[in-house]
């Protein structure tokens, strides 16, 4: 039961990792929070999943790397873009864009319509979820400053 948890967030450790080296991020210490931040996403995600939809689970993801990259930018003093783009990475729908444009292709209208419906959602969701983790910590930063 456990493993059904933990590989899967190695995995996601590993693709975020590939991606650190794809676009040549050199600082080690964001390297490794970041791909720890997209484990912790991919977490997230499968343990939302006994109790939700898809669509829910990338959103509740997203809000957990969302909070995860605002915490880390202020640790490490580092823009939460960073953080967010590769923590993101593992939620990413790219075999629903896939799926979506081959059955486009081959004129499935109706699964053309299902898959990409779901794609979109999916990807309402994540934005969706980014927008609320960093409303939340502009709220609170909003709210510091002012009791001052």
């Amino acid at each position: 039961m456990l493993l059904d948890y933990i590989v899967p967030c190695i995995y996601a450790f590993f693709a975020c990792f590939a991606f650190c080296l794809v676009f040549i991020i050199k600082d080690k210490n964001v390297i490794l929070i970041s791909c720890l931040g997209g484990s912790l996403g991919w977490f997230a995600y499968l343990l939302a999943g006994q109790f939700m939809s898809v669509v829910s689970q990338n959103l509740v993801a997203a809000i957990v790397v969302g909070l995860f990259a605002e915490i880390m930018s202020r640790v490490m003093k580092a823009p939460a873009t960073i953080f967010l783009i590769i923590g993101i990475l593992p939620m990413v729908p790219g075999g629903g864009i896939y799926y979506t444009m081959e059955y486009a292709v081959y004129g499935n209208t109706e699964m053309f319509l299902e898959k990409g419906l779901q794609t979109f959602a999916i990807s309402a969701a994540i934005a969706f979820g980014v927008s609320i983790s960093s409303s939340i910590f502009r709220l609170f930063r909003y709210n510091k400053c002012n009791s001052k």
